[in-house]
């Protein structure tokens, strides 16, 4: 499949890079955006991040609204809002607001979270157990789009169109089938995962009135440099963050790569930290091109939505630059 026909979109958190307040991460975001719909990427997402020192997202609603009113065509949304940490009527009014003030441009992508540390889930007022309701969670916020929910109704909600959207790992591939939503699904647990839970979803899908057919969203990371060695540089800095957060239960700001030590790391970490750079796509611009046809082909995505951090801005700019003129995007750039 040519990479030409598939639609390429941005997935934003927000990151912190180390010296940086949080308010200057999240005025950067919307700058992106600016830039992403110039150079022709469909849609542009933010996440959804609680008291986590080196991620900026903890609004994705509020921060879509900023995204939206600084661009004028491309879509915005989320990636995503975590039903554990609301009330589904809520959603759906937040949505409905969106969806009114920016109509045909606002997608509602939908996660079943609930915190990233025992601290954070209660301070958000539940635990691990408050994830086992997503499927009425889920019901309740569609039902508010369609006609109101048993006399409660949600606004402006009930006249706009709002695409729903499900982010998911394992069993969440059959909930997106079961309720007739597009899957966003990421190879975190290997590409053959993430292929196996793909076809899962694609035999199971029940059409819907909101989706007809099944549509995949493949999420991954994409960093392009003048060569393979920079590229991988370039990524040292998420990595990092990642095996740290997994060893020490708080995700970190971002540093830069001569800040890294692999040797310096313990045993744990240092597996955490290349298992961390092993699911990335990186290099020079047809190395990417090739891998990106590659992982299309595997999966018959209908979108990819990339998510690349590091610490230099600019060169993280650069790359998605680079990559929307190697697929094809739209662009008035050299």
């Amino acid at each position: 499949m040519a990479l030409e026909s598939v639609r390429f979109s941005i997935l934003d958190r927000s990151r912190v890079r180390r010296g940086q307040d949080h308010a200057d991460a999240l005025r950067e975001t919307v700058a992106f955006a600016v830039l992403a719909e110039q150079w022709g990427y469909h849609r542009f997402w933010v996440a959804e991040h609680h008291s986590v020192p080196g991620v900026a997202g903890t609004a994705p609603t509020v921060l879509a609204a900023a995204v939206a009113a600084a661009t004028s065509r491309i879509r915005v949304g989320t990636g995503g809002v975590m039903l554990p940490n609301h009330q589904p009527l809520v959603v759906a009014e937040q949505f409905g607001v969106l969806g009114a003030l920016f109509p045909g441009r606002i997608d509602m992508g939908l996660g079943r979270s609930v915190g990233f540390t025992d601290g954070v889930r209660r301070a958000l007022g539940h635990d691990l157990d408050d994830a086992d309701d997503i499927d009425a969670r889920l019901t309740e916020v569609l039902e508010y789009f369609a006609s109101g929910r048993k006399g409660v109704h949600a606004g402006s909600a009930e006249n706009v169109d709002v695409p729903a959207f499900l982010l998911a790992t394992g069993s969440g591939a059959e909930r997106a089938a079961r309720f007739g939503l597009p899957l966003v699904i990421a190879p975190l647990a290997g590409t053959q995962a993430m292929v196996d839970a793909i076809e899962r979803y694609r035999t199971l899908f029940q059409p819907s009135d909101r989706t007809p057919r099944p549509y995949v969203v493949v999420s991954a990371t994409a960093m392009i440099a003048d060569t393979t060695e920079q590229a991988r540089r370039l990524l040292l800095p998420e990595a990092w963050a990642s095996a740290y957060s997994r060893t020490h239960g708080e995700f970190p700001a971002l540093i830069p790569p001569a800040d890294i030590d692999p040797a310096a790391m313990t045993d744990r970490q240092r597996h955490l930290f290349e298992q961390a750079l092993g699911n990335q796509i990186h290099g020079t611009e047809d190395q990417v091109a090739e891998a990106l046809e590659n992982l299309v082909s595997s999966t018959d995505a209908d979108e990819i939505l990339v998510h690349t951090s590091t610490f230099d801005r600019a060169a993280r700019l650069d790359s998605h630059r680079r990559l929307a003129r190697v697929v094809g995007l739209r662009s008035w750039f050299s």
